[in-house]
This record gives C-alpha cells, sequence and structure tokens, in this order.
C-alpha cells in the first residue's frame, strides 16, 4: 500500500510521463518498501511486552524471533532505507531521512504522547505523496494533496484515540489532555480543512470537473464524519476511512480525465 500511494503521487505530478523516471520510481519503491519493514521490526521490538497480552501470535511473543534480532533487522533496513534514497534528488532524500528520524521517534516516544504521535502518522502518509512527486521531478504538484491526506489522517487518529479513550492506559492521548470534547473540535476542524482544501486543484486549474465531481462525494463523507463521530467515534473513524479512499479514487480518475480531454 505504501508503494501504491508513491505511484499515486507520482502519477498525480507527471501522468503517464511518469514511466521516463523509472529508475528513480524503483529506488523509491525498494526505499519505501525497506522503510515499512525497517518501521514494522521496530514497533514488534517495542510493542514486545504489551504483545505478550495482547498479540500473542506476533513474531517476538510467540519465540519465533529474538527481540535484538528484530531490532537488528530495523536497523539494517532503515539504512538501506536511506542508502538506496541518495541516487535520489535531495529533496527525496530529506523526505525519506525525516521520515525515518519521525518513525523511529514515534516508536520510542511520541506514539504515547497522544498529538505529536497523531501528527507523525499523518506525515507519514503525506511523505508518501511529497515522494513520488519529488522522484519525477515535481514534488510542489502533490504538497496541496499531501497536505490534505495529512488533515484527513490526523482527524481520524485523534478520533480514533476518542474511541480508545478507555483502553488507552498507557498513552497521554489528546482527548486524556484536553477531554473528548475539544478533542472531537480538533479533529472535525481538521476533516473540515481537508475538505476546503480539496477546491484548490480544481480552483487552480490543475484538475477538472472529473475530479471535482468524485472530491465531492469524499467532501461529503468528512463533513458527516466532523459531525457524528460526536455521537459515534467508531463510526466517524470508520466513515473517515472511506472518504479517504474516495479521495483517492478522486485524485487517480481527476488525473486521468485531465489526460484523456487534454
Amino acid at each position: 500500500m505504501g508503494m501504491v500511494g508513491l505511484i499515486l503521487g507520482a502519477f498525480i505530478a507527471e501522468g503517464f510521463q511518469m514511466v521516463d523516471h523509472a529508475t528513480q520510481l524503483v529506488l523509491a519503491a525498494v526505499v519505501v518498501f525497506t522503510f515499512i519493514m525497517g518501521g514494522n521490526s521496530l514497533n514488534d521490538y517495542t510493542d514486545r511486552e504489551v504483545d505478550k497480552k495482547a498479540h500473542p501470535e506476533r513474531p517476538i511473543p510467540s519465540g519465533r524471533i529474538a527481540p535484538g534480532n528484530a531490532l537488528i533487522l530495523s536497523g539494517i533496513m532503515f539504512t538501506l532505507s536511506f542508502i538506496f534514497s541518495l541516487p535520489l534528488d535531495w529533496i527525496s532524500i530529506l523526505i525519506v531521512a525525516s521520515a525515518i528520524g519521525v518513525m523511529v521517534l514515534y516508536e520510542v516516544w511520541s506514539k504515547r504522547m497522544g498529538l505529536p504521535g497523531n501528527l507523525s502518522i499523518a506525515w507519514l502518509t503525506a511523505a508518501l505523496f511529497l515522494l513520488g512527486g519529488a522522484v519525477v521531478g515535481s514534488p510542489e504538484r502533490t504538497m496541496i494533496f499531501a497536505a490534505m491526506a495529512f488533515l484527513a489522517i490526523l482527524g481520524r487518529e485523534i478520533v480514533k484515540d476518542i474511541e480508545d479513550m478507555g483502553a488507552d492506559f498507557d498513552r497521554k492521548t489528546l482527548p486524556k489532555r484536553i477531554g473528548k470534547r475539544w478533542s472531537g473540535v480538533i479533529g472535525s476542524f481538521s476533516f473540515l480543512l481537508a475538505v476546503g482544501l480539496s477546491f484548490e486543484p480544481y480552483l487552480s486549474g490543475y484538475m477538472d470537473l472529473g475530479y471535482l465531481a468524485i472530491v465531492a462525494v469524499a467532501d461529503a463523507i468528512f463533513i458527516y464524519c466532523s459531525i457524528v463521530h460526536f455521537q459515534n467515534p467508531t463510526r466517524g473513524q470508520r466513515l473517515a476511512k472511506y472518504g479517504m479512499l474516495v479521495a483517492l479514487l478522486a485524485f487517480l480518475i481527476g488525473k486521468l480525465h485531465v489526460i484523456i480531454t487534454g
């Protein structure tokens, strides 16, 4: 899925001309793949004590891999991810380096601190679009889409924390700090800001009515999410996931429509 996001970012930026950057895209795909391997291995390591009770079937608590080996594997994968980014342009290298730093910080600190963890996940998602644009030489064309993804993910992560407030005994989440209501207000604001930004590609002339028609459906879902999660956070965060899928479809079909109609 990470590589799908990367390729979608490249397609949004350059359309089918992204094949002119095939070598860079392959390298970036390896970067994303090894990065995700590193992140998952580090997650298994940092969550090993919790997983003994919550997920005993996972590699470390089940005894299939030693904790130290998981940590070593994580370090190797993150190192490979950075090495494979070096032939790319400096913007791509900077995005990859920041993503590795954010991921490591997330696992060792920010995921237990609430809002910093929410911001970390949102940035890691947005970085896929930015990297896709950067490797084909047009990062500026994906910035608005990355911003929309950032805000939508941020809103959903906050609503998920509201949903899990009772179970998050070891995390200082935003709802625990400022309460459900004000956290919900911030989550709703994030959703609605994403909706507001969704018109920019059309207004700037980069996307046409084909994009606008589909993204309007995603916008309607996010607007509904910004209201319903106050009564039912589980429904709100699930609908937000569907809204993001529709938005991705709008990005893809919108770009295809622009190419076809010329």
